[in-house]
């Protein structure tokens, strides 16, 4: 499951979720109406206009898709969404009620934050769960976290308050790239569902567009010292607070190379 919006830096989850999504060429079987959960003055609908010149209007909505793979053990329901404005504990049931439905016996949510972290080094990836003995059997890093939060956190609670497993992976996006969809943060993120739900997923489409995008990287390096030593700080102090930031021409610079390089 994922949400576009504010637990989605990068675009990182929600591109795991297309990415599945895609591979399998699937049409949703079921959503939820955005009616009572959307502010429309905030989030309004687009108008669509196709080859023939007929408008149609898109809304934001919550979808359901249903994978089928014959080598898994297990079907897969991705779940694909925005984060809506209004009725958080009512769409958190809504949503619940209708994966229960479908017989899912556990569910795995995705997340993206930006973080003062190295794009050299791999990808930290935190993890939060209805028993925290799944954090530990999956070897992943906790968090203390304490401040707003997104409505993974209340679909998760609804998950406990039911007795539905769940799974909530958050993973560190650098902040020094955080205006570009960053697919090495997505393929990050795929390999540790792929993990959790032990079924094997091709990811060689999704590897290849990440070995670019960590050339175009190198490249906007070696063009920078400052970036270079920035980045050679962070590494230094991996999984530590760094008590400083590049500055935002730098930030600038690096996503104008990067735009460039498209």
């Amino acid at each position: 499951m994922a949400l576009e919006g504010w637990s989605d830096a990068c675009d990182a989850a929600s591109g795991v979720a297309s990415y599945l999504v895609g591979q399998h060429d699937v049409e949703p079987f079921a959503a939820i109406d955005p009616e009572e959960f959307f502010d429309f003055q905030e989030r309004r609908p687009i108008i669509d206009v196709d080859a023939g010149g007929t408008r149609s209007l898109s809304w934001p909505t919550t979808q359901f898709f249903g994978l089928e793979r014959p080598e898994w053990s297990q079907d897969l329901i991705v779940v694909l969404g925005e984060e809506p404005n209004l009725r958080w504990k009512t769409f958190a049931r809504e949503l619940i009620r209708v994966l229960e439905e479908s017989g899912v016996e556990q569910v795995i949510t995705l997340g993206a934050f930006i973080g003062q972290v190295a794009h050299t080094m791999p990808v930290p990836i935190i993890g939060v769960a209805t028993d925290p003995e799944l954090i530990d059997a999956h070897n992943l890093l906790t968090s203390n976290y304490e401040g707003p939060t997104s409505l993974l956190s209340v679909i998760l609670e609804a998950c406990r308050e039911q007795g539905l497993p769940a799974i909530s992976l958050w993973a560190a996006v650098p902040h020094y790239l955080a205006a570009n969809a960053n697919p090495r943060v997505m393929l990050a993120l795929l390999d540790k569902a792929a993990d959790l739900l032990d079924v094997e997923i091709d990811t060689a489409e999704l590897r290849q567009v990440a070995l670019e995008f960590d050339e175009k990287v190198g490249e906007a390096m070696e063009s920078s010292d400052d970036l270079t030593s920035y980045v050679a700080r962070l590494e230094e102090k991996s999984g530590e607070f760094v008590g400083e930031t590049v500055s935002e021409q730098l930030i600038t610079d690096i996503e104008s190379f990067l735009r460039d390089q498209d």
